[in-house]
């Protein structure tokens, strides 16, 4: 599924107020790369099970006199961990799970996303490292999952979605 066909009928209000479920968060690749507009980006959702991000600082530390030990933050990365079942014919998926990507390495798997939030349209973009953790896995009589890390290679720009 295309991000603007899951947008549809969708309006995000940047002053949205009340709580929000990880169902509200949007990640979309450009497994391609020829993508002009992230609302031709792929969205991870049929039979993902979970979305998670996460935020990394980085830190130096230094010892000082009469202080000690001072870290300063260096900077963030950003890192998702993608599972679920696998589906079949599932856009996402078949992208995700294609054997170019699982045993690519440099740039073949990088690519360009989008993560946002549905209610307030905001959220982040960037190129993240795609490495893939475990294909058809499970046990007898479960559904075969599967599990991946993306790790961002560039500090995310701000992102809104507009539709």
């Amino acid at each position: 599924m295309k991000l603007s066909e899951l947008m549809q009928g969708k309006t995000p209000d940047p002053a949205f107020e009340g709580f929000s479920t990880a169902d509200d968060m949007v990640l979309a690749i450009d497994f391609t790369g020829n993508a002009t507009d992230p609302k031709e980006y792929i969205v991870a959702q049929n039979g993902i099970t979970e979305q998670s991000g996460a935020l990394e600082a980085q830190t130096s530390s230094a010892n000082y006199l009469r202080t000690g030990e001072v870290s300063t933050k260096t900077g963030t990365s950003r890192s998702f961990s993608v599972a679920g079942d696998r589906y079949y014919k599932d856009a996402f998926q078949d992208s995700l799970l294609d054997h170019e990507m699982k045993y690519g390495t440099g740039q073949t798997v990088i690519k360009p996303y989008v993560y946002f939030n549905l209610l307030t349209g905001k959220g982040e973009k960037g190129s993240i490292s795609i490495v893939i953790e475990d294909d058809l896995s499970g046990a007898a009589g479960e559904n075969a999952s599967f599990s991946a890390t993306l790790t961002s290679t560039v500090k995310p720009a701000e992102y809104t979605y507009t539709a």
